[in-house]
């Protein structure tokens, strides 16, 4: 019996051992990986948005009353059954 559980122990701390070795190693690949692709090809600079007027943006949808009174019965229904 106490043959069985030394191999079990041993088994165990190899297994532990092997997967946390695969895993740091995972780890430095995926670093290294990341900084080659930046430096083979950089992130493009973001553009700055183009200004919209006022009044484009402020108007709201049509019928977007009506679509918010739709949605509210049918949650109100969903939840009475």
């Amino acid at each position: 019996m106490d043959n069985l559980m030394s191999e079990g122990l041993n088994l165990m701390v190899f297994g532990m051992g092997f997967v946390f070795v695969f895993l740091t190693l995972l780890v430095f690949a995926t670093g290294i990986m990341s900084k080659l692709i930046a430096k083979v090809a950089p992130e493009a600079a973001p553009k700055p948005a183009k200004s919209t007027p006022a009044a484009a943006v402020a108007a709201p949808a049509s019928g977007g009353d009506e679509l918010v009174a739709v949605m509210t019965a049918a949650v109100h229904q969903f939840r009475k059954h």
